[in-house]
């Protein structure tokens, strides 16, 4: 499988398939949107890099289509945009991406953010993880709660299976964003909040019992048993 790189920058783009291909990796270079989404639908895609600013479809648009295509989903995606505003960062990770790194950036940063989300894979030793009514099988990244499948992004799912993984513990939010997104985030962000909210719709809403429980003032917690307030918001933790 190779990495897509979907930028419409001529310079840019040549830099970086030729860059990304002397560090080892098959790279394939798309450079409308439209045509990145069609080549992610069409071929096996390990990994997707993304401009934001994109003529006719930009990459927001793109990234919100490959959530919501079954085949698309479980993609991996960095930005790699010229725009650094903070709600930028956060509408990106809030949509599903990854990671987010802001032009100008150096190259082995990039390269070791790639090979960072490359490498992230299902845990061998525990193919399939139950909690209460809710079964995810690991290695094919499939939820099912009361025998009903659960439909999630590949964001998600890593945030579920964080939370699954360690049942019982109460994550903190800096903890969260440091295994499911490698980035810190500041304390005055909500981006870990709208994340488990969005993961709560899922996996909570549709059914009477809920495992995923916040813990005022320490984080999140996923266990079958009362683990503390379901919803709301948890407040900054170390």
């Amino acid at each position: 499988m190779a990495i897509l790189i979907i930028e419409d920058e001529p310079k840019t783009g040549a830099y970086l398939l030729r860059g990304l291909a002397e560090s080892g990796f098959a790279v394939r270079l798309a450079r409308t949107g439209r045509d990145g989404l069609a080549q992610a639908r069409e071929e096996e895609t390990a990994l997707i890099v993304l401009d934001v600013m994109l003529p006719g479809m930009d990459g927001w648009q793109v990234l919100a289509a490959l959530r919501a295509g079954r085949e698309t989903a479980h993609i991996p995606v960095l930005f790699l945009t010229a725009r650094d505003e903070v709600q930028d960062r956060v509408r990106g990770l809030e949509l599903g991406a990854d990671d987010y790194l802001v032009k100008p950036f150096a190259f082995v940063e990039l390269v070791a953010r790639i090979r960072t989300l490359l490498r992230r894979g299902p845990v061998r030793e525990q193919e399939l993880l139950r909690i209460g009514d809710m079964e995810i099988d690991v290695l094919k990244r499939r939820v099912r709660r009361s025998g009903s499948v659960v439909t999630l992004t590949g964001q998600e799912f890593a945030l579920l299976h964080l939370l699954a993984r360690r049942e019982g513990q109460v994550l903190s939010r800096a903890l969260i964003a440091s295994q499911v997104w490698d980035m810190n985030f500041d304390s005055d962000t909500n981006v870990i909040d709208a994340a488990v909210r969005r993961l709560r719709r899922k996996i909570d809403d549709p059914f009477p019992h809920k495992l995923i429980h916040t813990r005022r003032g320490m984080g999140y917690v996923c266990e079958a048993g009362d683990g503390g307030e379901h919803g709301g918001v948890a407040a900054p933790a170390a």
